[in-house]
C-alpha cells in the first residue's frame, strides 16, 4: 500500500493539531464562562446581603469588606482590611458609595498580585477569582441551639414541678391559659383541690 506524500500527511497532521485547539479553545471559553457566572452571583449575593431593597447590582463598601473576610481575601498577612478599604475607594465613582460589577473586577485585579505575590497577573487575578466564586455571605452572630445535656433537662417537661409542671399536659404540650391562670369553676370545690367529685362515689360505695 501506497503512502501519502510527505507534504499530504504534514497537512493531515496540522488539521489534526488544529482541531484538537479548537476543542480545547471551546472548553476553555466554557469553563471560564461558568466560572465568571459563580463569580457574579457571588457577587449578587454579598451586594443584597443585610439590605432587603438592594438590587444586587452595586456593592457598598460594608458588604465589600465582608466579602473580602468571608473568601479569605484579607489574611491579615498580605492583605488587610485596610487594603480593601483602600482598594474600594480608589476603584469606585468619586462621589458613589457603592460599587458596580465591573469595579469589583477592578478591585479583584488591583489586589491579586499582592495577596498571590509570586504569580503573573493573570494567574494572581484567576487565583483570587477561584476564592471568590460560589461564596456567599456568613451567618456571623446567628444564635444557635445548644444541644447539651443541660439543656435536654431544662426543656423536658416531665421533670418539672409545682406550678411549672401545671403548664404542660402528659404529652409536653403547653396548655395556655389553663395552665397559667386559676380558672374560676363553680363547682362549689376550692380551685386547686385534686378530689373534686369523689365524694359522691365514696358515699355510694360505702352503701
Amino acid at each position: 500500500m501506497l503512502r501519502p506524500p510527505l507534504r499530504a500527511r504534514r497537512e493531515r497532521g496540522e488539521t489534526e493539531v488544529r482541531k484538537r485547539q479548537r476543542i480545547d479553545r471551546y472548553f476553555s471559553i466554557m469553563a471560564e464562562s461558568a466560572d465568571m457566572e459563580r463569580l457574579l452571583e457571588a457577587f449578587r449575593k454579598f451586594a443584597v446581603h443585610g439590605d432587603t431593597k438592594a438590587t444586587g447590582k452595586e456593592l457598598n463598601g460594608k458588604n465589600w469588606a465582608k466579602l473580602c473576610k468571608d473568601c479569605k481575601i484579607i489574611d491579615g498577612k498580605n492583605i488587610t482590611g485596610t487594603d480593601v478599604d483602600i482598594v474600594f475607594s480608589k476603584v469606585k465613582q468619586k462621589t458613589s458609595r457603592v460599587i458596580t460589577y465591573e469595579e469589583f473586577h477592578r478591585a479583584l485585579e488591583e489586589l491579586a498580585p499582592k495577596r498571590f505575590k509570586g504569580q503573573s497577573k493573570e494567574e494572581a487575578l484567576r487565583s483570587i477569582s477561584t476564592l471568590v466564586e460560589g461564596g456567599e455571605p456568613s451567618n456571623v452572630g446567628v444564635t444557635k441551639v445548644a444541644k447539651t445535656a443541660a439543656v435536654d433537662r431544662l426543656t423536658d417537661t416531665s421533670r418539672y414541678t409545682g406550678s411549672h409542671k401545671e403548664r404542660f399536659d402528659e404529652s409536653g404540650k403547653g396548655r395556655g391559659r389553663e395552665g397559667r391562670e386559676e380558672l374560676v369553676e363553680n363547682t362549689g370545690y376550692v380551685g386547686a383541690y385534686r378530689n373534686a367529685g369523689t365524694y359522691d362515689t365514696k358515699m355510694k360505695a360505702e352503701k
